[in-house]
């Protein structure tokens, strides 16, 4: 199973794009809303989350996926349920993704260290350990990081790329004309 963490003052296409994609790949992707199921996004955007976090149980998912924006990101770093899950996923073998501001969240926690990364400019002093990267989006190992909301797309087809291979993700990025 996939989860995506959402927390109030997400960035809501770093969310839903990739959301959308991994869907339309036939991937099974479940969200959760960080402190109840309805989330507003940082513009306004309410979002009804698939549960909240007091419901996610899951020890060994296959990805974790947590979007940028402000202040969701800070949401989603201050949350003891995000911390347990990255935990728990990262212990058995699970990808980890973030994108935006996002990654400051996995650089706060180890799991950048060693590891080829990028953000959203002013957020590469939390990347802690990381080898910083210019790229738009970067996969190094079970680690995805992307720059930002104008990647979003591009963000969801590496995931896609990552779980399915370049074939599946090209065929993706010609069905829904991203070229």
């Amino acid at each position: 199973m996939i989860y995506l963490f959402l927390a109030n003052g997400f960035e809501e296409i770093e969310a839903l794009c990739p959301l959308d994609l991994l869907r339309r790949a036939g991937h099974k992707v479940t969200t959760v809303g960080i402190g109840g199921d309805m989330i507003v996004g940082a513009h306004g955007i309410a979002v009804q989350a698939d549960m909240p976090d007091t419901l996610y149980r899951d020890s060994n998912p296959e990805m974790l996926i947590l979007p940028g924006g402000m202040p969701g990101t800070r949401h989603l770093d201050e949350a003891r349920s995000v911390d347990a899950a990255l935990r728990a996923a990262w212990a058995n073998g699970a990808y980890l993704a973030a994108i935006c501001a996002a990654p400051m969240v996995l650089g706060k926690r180890g799991y950048l260290a060693g590891k080829e990364a990028t953000c959203f400019p002013g957020f590469e002093e939390y990347l802690q350990g990381a080898r910083l990267s210019k790229a738009r989006v970067v996969t190094d190992g079970r680690i995805v990081t992307a720059a930002g909301m104008g990647v979003a797309m591009e963000f969801g087809l590496a995931l896609v790329a990552l779980l399915d291979g370049k074939d599946s993700a090209e065929a993706l990025r010609a069905a829904v004309l991203a070229d």
